[in-house]
């Protein structure tokens, strides 16, 4: 009986270190990073989103090289996006509508990433890359109009009071697809560590992200980015195609 279990263990245990030995060859990396989740939409007067309503968040990832050039990224994201009219002052009409909203965020997305300059993780210094690719965020949207100034807008018999009308029965996103666009810029320290600094941009299908539209802006979608630091280790030293590794 002992030498029937001991077996099935013993091929178990060998299976298993095979595992770790071909991850150890195959040049993963693993990291993560910090940064600033910036929602971008109606409730935004600038083009480049609202930072006065940025949300911390952190990204976990794995990368694995494909080519010298390629590599690709599965991501997963944790942050909040908030917007708030009120707290801008122009346009004047902003600080009347006053319409905000919160949500938390979860993102799982893959990632092809390239690297112009085919630089090796061994070579030390500084080197450009960019991104793209496919996810989704898991959303848990709470809008609010409670300090809206009706009678700014027409009283209750205008148009501003039907769009709210309109968009409260309208059913809110809670998933949603994104396609992640960005670029950054990786140090290698050494064969092992690697930082980098990185902006991606969601384009986002969805023009209920800060829970309004017809009351806002229904022309244009909604979308967010992000502003992440990011620290990589990489483990093994090449990969099984024999090229060599590349940090992200």
């Amino acid at each position: 009986m002992g030498n029937q279990l001991h077996k099935p263990l013993a091929f178990l245990l060998l299976s298993f270190f095979q595992q770790q030995l071909v991850l150890a060859q195959s040049g993963y990396g693993i990291g993560g990073s910090i940064g600033a989740f910036v929602y971008q939409g109606d409730l935004a007067p600038s083009a480049t989103g609202s930072f006065k309503t940025k949300q911390p968040g952190i990204q976990l990832f794995v990368s694995k090289p494909l080519r010298t050039a390629f590599s690709a990224r599965i991501n997963l994201a944790i942050s909040r996006l908030r917007g708030n009219d009120a707290r801008y002052d122009h346009p004047e009409y902003r600080q009347q509508r006053n319409l905000n909203f919160r949500s938390s965020l979860v993102e799982l997305s893959g990632l092809l990433m390239w690297s112009p300059l085919r630089k090796n993780r061994e070579e030390r210094g500084v080197a450009p890359y960019l991104l793209a690719g496919a996810g989704i965020s898991f959303l848990n949207i709470k809008r609010d109009w409670s300090g809206v100034n009706t009678a700014y807008f027409g009283g209750d018999g205008s148009a501003m009071v039907a769009n709210l009308s309109a968009d409260e029965a309208h059913r809110l996103p809670k998933t949603i697809p994104v396609v992640p666009l960005g670029a950054g810029l990786r140090y290698t320290l050494s064969p092992r560590l690697s930082v980098s600094a990185e902006a991606t941009y969601r384009l986002v299908f969805t023009d209920y992200l800060d829970g309004f539209s017809q009351a806002a802006n229904p022309s244009q979608n909604d979308h967010y980015h992000s502003l992440t630091a990011s620290v990589v280790y990489s483990i093994g030293r090449k990969n099984r195609m024999d090229c060599p590794v590349i940090r992200y």
